[in-house]
C-alpha cells in the first residue's frame, strides 16, 4: 500500500524539550522544481535548542518540525527537475525540516554525497564543518602560522574548528570545561578553561600579545572576553547565539562585535552559514566537497557523542541541554 504520512517531531511553542511532540504528517508529492528525499540522518545542535528557547531570526512562526541538516536519498523527483535520480544520496542544509523521516524542498538545495562516507559523519560536517571552515577563510581569512582563540572548544562546531585550524597550521588555544581538556590535546590544541575563569585572561597567559583570531559561538559576556583577548588588528568572528537568549542579548553582541570590537582596534564580523546561504547558496555548494574529500582522506574525523533513533528528538534536545556532550548528537533512521 501506497505511504501517506510520515512521522515527524514538532515543535509547537517556545520551552523547553517537553514542547516536541511526535506527529503524524501528510506525505506530499514534490512539486515542480523539487525532490522529496528519505531522510537518513539529521543533526541536533544548539541552534535547535535557540530555536526552542529564545530567538532566532531564521526560525520559521511555530509550529514547524526543527532540524538544520539532513542525508538521505531521493525518493521522488518533481517536474523539470534533472541531474538527479531516484536512490541517489543528497545532503541539505535545511535550517528547519530534518525531524522527520521525510523532507520536500527545492532540488538545488540539495547537494550529491559521494560513495564510501558515513552518513552520521556526513551530517556533522553540513553545519558544523561548513560553519568552521567558512568562518576560518571566508571570514577571518586566517593564515597558516597564526593564533587562534576558539570558544566552546568540545562542541560540535568548536571541535571542527580546532580539527579544521590545526590542519591549516595554525596555533589553537580552546576554551572549554576540564573535562574536555584531554580530547582537545588530542586534537591538537592547547586547552584552557571556558567555564569557570575568564578566557581572556587565560589566554593572554599563553599568547601575551593576543591571538591573531578569536571564534566564538557562544555571545554574551564570552564575546566580550573575546574581544580582549585577540591583539590589535586581530578579527573576532561571532558565529553562534548559544549563550545570548533574547533579543536584547542579541542586540547587544551585535553591538558587541560591530562596535566594541572597532573601538577597541580590533576588526568584528559576524558569520551566520544561514544568512550567506540565504544570500548566496554557491560558497556551500563550493565547501562541502572540499570538506567531503578531507573527510575521505580521513584528515578530519567529526566526533560522534551520540546516535539516537530518528523519533528520539526529545532525548537528543534533553541530552544536548544537560551538557556533557563531547561532539555532535546525530539521528538516525
Amino acid at each position: 500500500m501506497e505511504k501517506t504520512t510520515y512521522g515527524a517531531t514538532m515543535l509547537t511553542r517556545k520551552g523547553g524539550p517537553e514542547v516536541l511532540e511526535r506527529v503524524e504528517l501528510a506525505l506530499r508529492d514534490p512539486g515542480p522544481g523539487e525532490l522529496r528525499v528519505r531522510v537518513h540522518a539529521t543533526g541536533v545542535g544548539s541552534t535547535d535548542v535557540t530555536m526552542r528557547r529564545g530567538y532566532y531570526p531564521f526560525a520559521p512562526p511555530k509550529p514547524f518540525v526543527p532540524g538544520y541538516e539532513t542525508v538521505g536519498t531521493v525518493d521522488a523527483i518533481g517536474a523539470g527537475v534533472t541531474g538527479f535520480r531516484v536512490g541517489e544520496r543528497v545532503c541539505a542544509l535545511l535550517v528547519h525540516g530534518g525531524y522527520a523521516e521525510y523532507v520536500v524542498r527545492s532540488a538545488d538545495d540539495w547537494v550529491k554525497v559521494p560513495d564510501g562516507l558515513d552518513d552520521v559523519e556526513v551530517v556533522s560536517l553540513i553545519l558544523n564543518y561548513v560553519t568552521a571552515y567558512q568562518a576560518i577563510h571566508r571570514s577571518a581569512k586566517l593564515a597558516s602560522g597564526s593564533t587562534a582563540l576558539v570558544t566552546g572548544a568540545a562542541g560540535g562546531v568548536g571541535q571542527a574548528l580546532v580539527q579544521l585550524l590545526r590542519a591549516h597550521g595554525v596555533r589553537v588555544i580552546a576554551a572549554a570545561s576540564q573535562r574536555s581538556h584531554a580530547l582537545l590535546r588530542e586534537l591538537g590544541a592547547e586547552p584552557i578553561e571556558g567555564r569557570e575563569g575568564p578566557v581572556d585572561a587565560a589566554t593572554l597567559a599563553l599568547v601575551p600579545g593576543g591571538v591573531d583570531a578569536a571564534f566564538d559561538g557562544i555571545g554574551g559576556a564570552q564575546l566580550r572576553q573575546c574581544i580582549r583577548a585577540t591583539k590589535r588588528g586581530g578579527t573576532i568572528v561571532w558565529y553562534g547565539f548559544m549563550g545570548v537568549g533574547s533579543l536584547l542579548g542579541t542586540l547587544r553582541n551585535y553591538f558587541d562585535i560591530f562596535v566594541g570590537s572597532r573601538l577597541a582596534g580590533r576588526r568584528g564580523t559576524f558569520y551566520g552559514i544561514t544568512a550567506l546561504y540565504r544570500r548566496d547558496k554557491q560558497p556551500l555548494r563550493e565547501d562541502l566537497p572540499k570538506l567531503f574529500g578531507l573527510l575521505a582522506e580521513r584528515r578530519i574525523a567529526p566526533r560522534i557523542a551520540l546516535r539516537l533513533p530518528l523519533d528520539g528528538a526529545r532525548e537528543a534536545n534533553e541530552r544536548l541541554e544537560r551538557g556533557g556532550v563531547d561532539g555532535k548528537i546525530v539521528l538516525v533512521a
